[in-house]
């Protein structure tokens, strides 16, 4: 089964008014104060070195990001960027320096565990070869209290494909796995078609999906689309987080692919990161969005 649900709808299943409670929708109660849960933050689609009407404060959006989740009342144990944390560019050397300007910037978040994944804008041109000098691997797993974490590559091919590499890999990842072990996915393409139209898709990603539906206990994170979305394939939900740098419209929404117009009034509209409860032992995830600038 594949539908797309609102956050609307998930906030009303979930019976609840400011989180939303992913990996089957199950056990409504409030997770805060479990001993068992651990929180983490999600950061996607910076475009470090953007420029243009869309965000014309763009040279200093990701600082007042970095500012914003130091500022949180709750740090969080980890931080994950999920893509796109530069902008393209044709030249290597620009490229690299981007991505130089980036590390640097980012380095001032007070949590240490940091983690990245590249986006098409930072990795399709080369295959990845500038981001790994900065990051490493494109494709990795970790395991977090409990919680195994997979990190799949869908943009250093420039066919917008994981790749027989990248699957092989995920295959053999999901192989040491329990069926029932809690697992969260990072990627920054959706695996689902969403809107192909629009390269909101990624080309073998329901190969990827089909390995993952064997697991009882699967949520994926996701960026590239610059707004919230929520869907479910089957018993697996997928995210996608906001962007940092501008918002754009939803799919097929209008006949082209643009940034949404910056607001004067509003400037920060529809830009924001999201912090991730998970429970340790049933896999479940309370997502709370966060604004980059409050509003006075």
């Amino acid at each position: 089964m594949t539908k797309t649900i609102d956050r609307r709808d998930f906030l009303k299943l979930a019976g609840i008014g400011g989180a939303i409670f992913a990996s089957g929708l199950t056990g409504c109660a409030s997770m805060a104060g479990r001993n068992d849960d651990f929180y983490f933050v999600q950061l996607s689609d910076t475009h470090w070195g953007f420029q243009g009407p869309p965000n014309p404060d763009a040279g200093v959006t990701l600082k007042k990001a970095v500012a914003a989740v130091n500022a949180l009342e709750r740090q969080p144990e980890f931080i994950m960027f999920t893509g796109d944390l530069t902008h393209t560019t044709d030249d290597p050397v620009e490229r690299r320096k981007r991505l130089g300007e980036f590390k640097q910037i980012v380095s001032e978040l007070k949590v240490k565990t940091v983690r990245f994944m590249p986006g098409e804008h930072d990795a399709s041109l080369d295959q990845g070869a500038a981001y790994k000098e900065f990051f490493g691997a494109t494709n990795y797993s970790f395991d977090h209290n409990g919680v195994h974490f997979i990190v799949i590559d869908n943009v250093s091919d420039p066919g917008a494909s994981i790749g027989e590499a990248g699957l092989a890999s995920l295959a053999a990842d999901l192989k040491q796995q329990d069926k029932d072990a809690p697992i969260v996915v990072f990627t920054h393409r959706p695996l689902f078609d969403l809107y192909p139209q629009w390269d909101w898709a990624t080309r073998d990603g329901a190969k990827a999906v089909e390995m993952l539906m064997p697991y009882r206990n699967v949520t994926v994170f996701y960026g590239h689309i610059h707004q919230e979305h929520h869907h479910m394939t089957g018993h697996i939900a997928h995210h996608a987080a906001k962007s940092l740098i501008f918002p754009l419209p939803a799919a097929g929404s209008v006949p082209k692919r643009v940034p949404l117009a910056w607001n004067a009034a509003e400037p920060y509209k529809g830009l924001g990161f999201r912090g991730i409860d998970v429970n340790a032992k049933s896999g479940q995830a309370a997502i709370n969005e966060f604004a980059v600038v409050k509003k006075a």
